[in-house]
């Protein structure tokens, strides 16, 4: 699930900021720039974990900045298909059920492959959301947030940016996992999980990923 992925990064230290250590000055750069961010073919990054070193320090000119070459590793989360990943009910609309891992809340279940049967119904304590409930063995067992629900990962997929987006679509999350079989429901349907913490840096033409 977690994994350190070692980055070499060309990045620009402000003139603000030259009165600090060097190393905790393109610390606090690095953290600003990939902190909660996804890296496409990477995973979401959940903390920088250490920097191996730094060159550079070149002033141009017209610039009062300094430029440094930087080798660092940050802990990426990025789910691997067969894992098993535990998460808790967030909210449920008409649409399906939001999940949280904890550090992030945008895990989806659509409509089509909630638990079958099952149903939605108005929640009484939340008029704005629905309650779905599952049919299982002639009992109704709702899904709400004290149950854990445990399920299977089955790809990893990064969609490309989005030129344009309507106005009444969820947020484009830029890491999307699918996964099924879970753990805790009887036969198998898939879930479908959607990381959306951030932008890609793929296009940063100065990231270069050491896998």
């Amino acid at each position: 699930m977690f994994y350190l992925s070692e980055i070499e990064h060309t990045l620009r230290l402000p003139p603000h900021l030259l009165n600090l250590p060097l190393h905790e000055a393109i610390k606090g750069v690095l953290e600003g720039l990939f902190l909660d961010k996804v890296i496409a073919n990477l995973g979401l990054c959940i903390s920088l974990y250490d920097i191996r070193s730094i060159d550079g320090g070149f002033i141009f000119q017209g610039d009062g900045a300094s430029t440094y070459t930087v080798h660092f590793r940050l802990i990426m989360f990025r789910p691997f298909v067969g894992e098993v990943i535990v998460a808790k009910l967030k909210e449920s609309d008409a649409s399906g059920l939001r999940l949280s891992l904890g550090f992030f809340d945008d895990i989806y279940v659509p409509v089509h492959l909630m638990p079958n049967p099952s149903h939605s119904e108005p929640d009484p304590e939340n008029k704005n959301q629905v309650r779905w409930i599952w049919e299982f063995g002639g009992e109704n067992y709702p899904i709400d947030g004290v149950d854990e629900i445990r399920f299977r990962v089955q790809s990893v997929n990064y969609p490309s940016i989005p030129v344009e987006q309507e106005q009444e679509a969820k947020p484009f999350a830029p890491m999307l996992v699918t996964v099924s079989s879970p753990l805790n429901f009887p036969g198998a349907f898939i879930f479908y999980f959607a990381c959306s913490c951030g932008f890609i840096l793929s296009y940063y033409p100065t990231l270069r990923a050491v896998l």
